[in-house]
């Protein structure tokens, strides 16, 4: 399928010129001659089906570009002096129907190392009245230590090496079962889900309709980047007859 050409280079507006520089400054040294002749190195499509869409230009990070939606959840691990780590996670997920769990994570964060050497992690689900609380466990650690998780009310995991935070909306305690590598300095961490909890008021159950669950537990999602929503009011998705998974 065809592309349509690049845009000549023409004088920027101020507003445009604006946007450049905040976007070489992001990107770096690479990006740079190609976003001072068309910003973000994006092409217009010109086929029938691409017909208003806009190309992104994938030598680059893609991510910044638009949102996706995914949960947000707190990973907890212990350091080797056996006190409680905490870091926000939003690219997190289940893997497969089955009881396991994944997270990517860089080799250079402590919550990396601990998992390597405890081989165990947890993950609390916060509520979205907890957002404040979840985003500074993000904030940089001081000595090699990060004094805010102490401000955060946890309880040890039974099972799993690391704490949970308290009033969460759902709890795995996971071992772990692979580091897979291979997305540039990113690794994924399988767990195996060995302990799961969580409140009555954010299980389902047949005496009790889904929509009602979601109201009375409401769902914290993240907006990558820098958003968030809670999910309260919610709609039975339309799968057709006969639908399997």
């Amino acid at each position: 399928m065809g592309r349509a050409a690049s845009r000549p280079a023409a004088p920027m507006p101020a507003a445009a010129i604006s946007a450049a520089a905040a976007t070489r400054r992001f990107y770096g040294a690479a990006a740079r001659a190609k976003v001072a002749a068309e910003p973000f190195g994006d092409t217009a499509m010109s086929d029938d089906g691409y017909t208003g869409l806009q190309s992104l230009d994938v030598r680059q990070s893609i991510w910044d570009r638009f949102f996706t939606v995914a949960p947000l959840v707190l990973i907890g691990t212990l350091d080797p002096d056996g006190s409680p780590n905490l870091a926000p996670k939003h690219m997190a997920f289940p893997l497969g129907w089955g009881n396991f769990f994944g997270f990517v994570c860089t080799p250079r964060h402590s919550t990396y190392a601990n998992v390597e050497r405890t081989r165990s992690f947890t993950v609390s689900y916060p509520r979205p009245a907890d957002v404040v609380t979840t985003s500074l466990t993000a904030s940089p650690r001081c000595e090699d230590a990060k004094p805010l998780i102490g401000l955060l009310d946890t309880f040890a995991a039974r099972t799993a090496s690391g704490p949970l935070v308290n009033d969460a909306n759902l709890y795995l305690e996971c071992e772990l079962v692979s580091f897979v590598g291979g997305f540039d300095d990113n690794e994924l961490i399988a767990g195996k889900v060995v302990a799961a909890h969580a409140p009555r008021a954010a299980l389902r159950g047949s005496d009790r309709d889904d929509a009602d669950v979601l109201l009375e537990a409401p769902q914290l999602a993240y907006l990558y980047p820098g958003r968030f929503a809670v999910v309260d009011e919610t709609q039975a998705f339309p799968f057709p007859a006969g639908m399997r998974r």
